[in-house]
């Protein structure tokens, strides 16, 4: 075990003072009672800010240690989840939030229920607070505490409840204060992650006989030339996880598209915003998504690298089992004295700023679309405010309680968070984009694929269980587990549950059109989707540079 020095801890805690007092002037001098500057920061956020707070809010602990971890294991195809993204922020950018936008949608619950009706949208509202607790909330607290006590040597209940501390006094000053805390979130977070990545680099470059992070990265991939491999065939044991082509033309757009287009918690930052300042700050996040890949994913293959000479021989394994999720804070214990704090500090602000956007969106879903719509539709702003402060704290201490008995360290943080979430996402994903783009969706079709994509989700990732899917081996559908039996990999799943989703949601419709039930749909014109030049140019520029890194990493 290692542990921070003096000065690492007074590094840390400069950290905690900035941003701290740099919340509280926040929520001063834009303090309001008002429900939705509380919840939305309306009309406050700038483009940066924005771009900023999506960043902080996505790059958690799931990243800096489950996707550190997945480099260590699987290599830079892992990366396939950012890259990817930043493409997806530009198709969200482009023709999802003008939508929320002009039908001044500020919940994906109220978006549900201006479509299709109060039924649908509380289904989902329920849905969607359970998976941002049970899945979402508990598996950032659990890695990011697992982390900090690996790290510090502080106890690991110790680091949980400290972390939900810190994360509720950002949340109970609204978004105003989430938004822009983030942006020194960020700034830590891309200059700790950095360092990491270099120090990582040169000690790779070190181990070989050089120097500097340019020979190490090169060294990493002359000697794990297996890990800068971005697309597998069958053959290979990450298949599983990332099943070859599905990844770019397949179920991988279900996952993205889903959590940037169609998730509170992430649309929040943007749905305050005029649609030139959302479309920049989305932007701006799509280009600091090119960057994580460097951050998280290379110090977990450099750490590989050197646990293949011994290196990291102890360090890398718990139980006689070789742990992927310890590559980063590994590395971190090996970093100089004050540059172990700032990136102690990079973690933490991942950690706390995701945690703080995760209870808010909870409490906005909460307090807009199920307390003031079903308990206490009488409520002020003021009540309303209120409850959702309640909601953050009784939220937290959910998740501290409950996530130690998840079992989220057995399977891979990242690989846990993707797959769960997964059983919701195709439906979900399938009732929004029929929703948005054909307005003869019903919501009896909606309701369909809200409980019917669940259970799909669910039948085909049991149905192993009790039927031989050996047969779909050869239509590339079914894979060997690890236990030797064939299984339809996640995100081929979520590809097939979405694809049935679509199909029956436009029979249902049909057949409702045909008995005179009638849809509700949303004011859409075709001027919404034409984006500014400078955006246009920015857009090309990522997706630019996602088609070159995998032509180079193929």
């Amino acid at each position: 075990m290692f542990f921070m020095q003096t000065p690492d801890y007074i590094v840390f805690f400069v950290y905690f003072i900035i941003v701290a007092s740099y919340g509280w002037y926040v929520y001063k001098r834009k303090k309001h009672e008002n429900s939705k500057d509380y919840f939305l920061a309306k009309d406050s956020l700038t483009w940066w800010a924005i771009g900023a707070s999506l960043i902080a809010s996505n790059i958690s602990a799931e990243q800096f240690i489950g996707m550190s971890g997945s480099g260590f294991t699987m290599g830079l195809a892992i990366a396939a989840y950012e890259w990817l993204a930043a493409v997806t922020l530009i198709v969200v950018a482009v023709f999802f939030i003008p939508i929320y936008l002009k039908n001044k949608i500020y919940t994906m619950p109220q978006f549900l229920t201006t479509r299709y009706n109060d039924t649908v949208a509380m289904i989902m509202a329920v849905f969607w607070l359970l998976l941002y607790v049970i899945v979402n909330l508990t598996s950032i607290l659990f890695l990011g505490a697992l982390a900090i006590s690996s790290i510090s040597g502080l106890d690991f209940n110790l680091c949980m409840i400290t972390l939900a501390v810190f994360a509720v006094m950002i949340t109970l000053g609204g978004m105003n204060v989430i938004g822009y805390t983030d942006v020194i979130q960020v700034v830590i977070l891309v200059l700790g992650g950095l360092v990491t990545t270099y120090l990582a680099l040169d000690m790779v470059a070190q181990h070989y006989g050089s120097a500097g992070p340019l020979n190490g990265f090169n060294l990493m991939a002359k000697n794990s030339s297996d890990h800068f491999q971005m697309i597998y065939n069958k053959n290979d044991p990450f298949y599983m996880d990332l099943p070859g082509l599905s990844v770019l033309v397949g179920g991988m757009w279900i996952v993205n598209l889903n959590y940037w287009g169609c998730n509170q918690y992430i649309t929040q930052r943007a749905l305050g915003a005029d649609i030139n300042t959302a479309r920049s700050g989305i932007l701006f996040a799509a280009f600091l998504k090119l960057l994580m890949p460097v951050i998280v994913v290379l110090p977990g293959i450099a750490a590989f690298v050197l646990y293949k000479e011994g290196v990291f021989s102890t360090e890398m394994t718990m139980n006689g089992e070789v742990m992927g999720d310890r590559a980063y804070p590994v590395l971190l214990n090996l970093l100089p004295v004050g540059l172990k704090g700032l990136s102690f500090a990079a973690l933490t602000a991942a950690v706390v700023a995701s945690l703080a956007g995760k209870a808010n969106s909870i409490a906005t879903i909460f307090t807009l679309d199920i307390y003031k719509k079903k308990i206490n539709p009488e409520a002020n702003e003021h009540k309303q405010v209120q409850i959702g402060r309640w909601v953050i704290v009784i939220s937290m201490i959910m998740a501290v309680v409950i996530a130690p008995y998840l079992g989220i360290d057995k399977k891979g943080g990242f690989q846990y968070i993707q797959e769960y979430t997964g059983f919701v996402s195709p439906g979900i994903f399938a009732m929004f984009i029929l929703g948005f783009f054909w307005k003869k969706t019903t919501s009896n079709a909606a309701l369909f694929a809200t409980v019917g994509g669940f259970i799909m989700s669910v039948l085909f990732k049991i149905s192993p269980n009790y039927i031989d899917l050996e047969f779909l081996n050869a239509y590339g559908f079914s894979i060997q587990n690890a236990q030797g039996i064939y299984e339809i990999p996640f995100i081929d799943r979520m590809g097939l549950v979405f694809v049935i989703c679509i199909v029956l949601m436009y029979f249902i419709s049909m057949y409702d059109h045909s008995r005179g039930i009638k849809s509700n749909g949303l004011e859409i014109d075709s001027s919404m989707f034409r984006p500014s030049a400078s955006f246009t140019v920015g857009a090309l520029l990522v997706i630019g540079i996602v088609a070159a890194l995998y032509g180079i990493y193929w």
